[in-house]
């Protein structure tokens, strides 16, 4: 069946960075707009940053100019590049990708942003 495995998460004090991973398999990778999404304890998920299969890609305002969707179709990959992280960035990150009505999810990866 149809897999998004994600990876990367981590505890990171503010300011710092990570960079979150999902490889998917058994899909037509090109094919699928990708998306990550976050959910904190207690809060609605919510999308982060998207990237289409042409490549354009649109982020939340508060992520803009922090965080760089992108994604590399021979690895069936798609990237989180996180930067000058926040408290407010913790969260469960999960992968999504998108085609017609076509629609799979990760399993998540923990993000924690502390001192």
């Amino acid at each position: 069946q149809v897999q998004l495995v994600e990876s990367g998460g981590d505890l990171v004090q503010p300011g710092g960075s990570l960079r979150l991973s999902c490889a998917a398999s058994r899909i037509t990778f090109k094919a699928y707009a990708m998306t990550w999404y976050r959910q904190a304890p207690g809060k609605q998920r919510e999308l982060v940053a998207s990237i289409t299969s042409d490549g354009s890609t649109n982020y939340a305002g508060a992520v803009k100019g922090r965080f760089t969707i992108s994604r590399d179709n021979a690895k069936n990959t798609v990237y989180l590049q996180m930067n000058s992280l926040k408290p407010e960035d913790t969260a469960v990150y999960y992968c999504n990708a998108r085609a017609g009505t076509n629609n799979f999810w990760g399993q998540g990866t923990q993000v924690a942003v502390s001192s």
